[in-house]
């Protein structure tokens, strides 16, 4: 019980990012949390946490353990809501990362109802464009939107991801409409800096584009703006811009071209065994609001069908 304590203190360091806020969370001393540390990092022969006056952060060996320690952690609260009979219960501080345009839009709409379910649950929700480091952040879950590649982290495809080239019709009466890619050289191509490159799916298989206009920005909300206001052409999501292709604000350019079929709206969690009940229960809800026919996309069949390449079709 000694051991399994220290792990526990362990973990309420890194997800608290401090001792003192972990002792306080625990009620115990700072002396009393930093000795524990100690004494643990000396059972198992190797340093688990880098420490300065100003902030913690985990070694290599730290990481690999943490996720480690969490899934153990995560099996004893299991075990006991098992035995207790409180296996649907949530409860404690449920730390969440999400896309700052997403979150706003499709997250924070549907709180309220979430948390009433589940009264005894904290939600901290922070919202960036930046994909974070879940196990030295603290994070029990991310919302991401990616194409994911291998990872030590548990992905659940919550729904999927449909991007499409479009600008306004006043844009595109001024400018002209691009009739192929080599086309959209002479427009301006509206994207974040971080945007360096618009990979998409064609009749020909994969294609690049390295987008490029007179506005820079890291803002991905200043770019929906921009092409709102007709200053170009860019590369959307659906659940951005479902409704202004649907009225006919905006209008799709290149139909044959969209984002790979890859993309997809995902929750991902670091413990590969064992959820714990709070994990779990947004998970489950979240998947429930989006589905495989996620609302945003409501009215827009005709629309993504009409983008499907042959090649996109066959694939799918």
């Amino acid at each position: 019980m000694s051991n399994f304590l220290d792990m526990e203190i362990f973990a309420r360091v890194v997800a608290s990012g401090s001792m003192s806020s972990a002792a306080r969370d625990m009620g115990l001393s700072p002396a009393v949390v930093s000795k524990r540390l100690r004494r643990l990092e000396d059972r198992l022969g190797t340093r688990l946490l880098h420490r300065t006056t100003r902030q913690i952060s985990l070694t290599e060996a730290g990481k690999g353990f943490y996720e480690r320690v969490i899934a153990i952690l995560a099996s004893v609260e299991e075990a006991e809501s098992f035995v207790t009979r409180r296996s649907a219960q949530a409860k404690g501080v449920l730390k969440v990362s999400a896309p700052t345009s997403f979150g706003r839009m499709h997250l924070a709409p549907h709180l309220s109802a979430f948390l009433k379910a589940n009264p005894d649950l904290t939600l901290q929700l922070v919202l960036s464009d930046q994909f974070v480091d879940m196990v030295s952040d603290g994070f029990d879950l991310a919302i991401r939107i990616a194409e994911l590649t291998d990872s030590s982290l548990v992905a659940r495809r919550l729904a999927p991801i449909h991007r499409v080239l479009c600008a306004t019709p006043a844009y595109l009466d001024e400018h002209g409409s691009p009739q192929s890619l080599e086309d959209l050289g002479g427009h301006a191509l509206l994207a974040t800096q971080t945007q360096d490159v618009w990979r998409m799916e064609g009749p020909e298989g994969p294609v690049a584009v390295r987008p490029s206009s007179t506005l820079q920005t890291n803002s991905n909300e200043v770019i929906r703006e921009a092409l709102l206001a007709g200053l170009g052409i860019s590369l959307r999501s659906t659940w951005d811009v479902g409704p202004e292709l649907s009225s006919g604000a905006l209008q799709v350019v290149l139909p044959q071209y969209r984002s790979s079929r890859n993309i997809g709206l995902f929750a991902v969690y670091p413990s590969r065994r064992f959820l714990p009940a709070k994990v779990r229960v947004f998970i489950d809800y979240v998947a429930g609001l989006y589905s495989a026919s996620p609302y945003w996309d409501d009215g827009l069949d005709g629309l993504l069908n009409e983008t499907r390449s042959p090649m996109l079709q066959a694939a799918e």
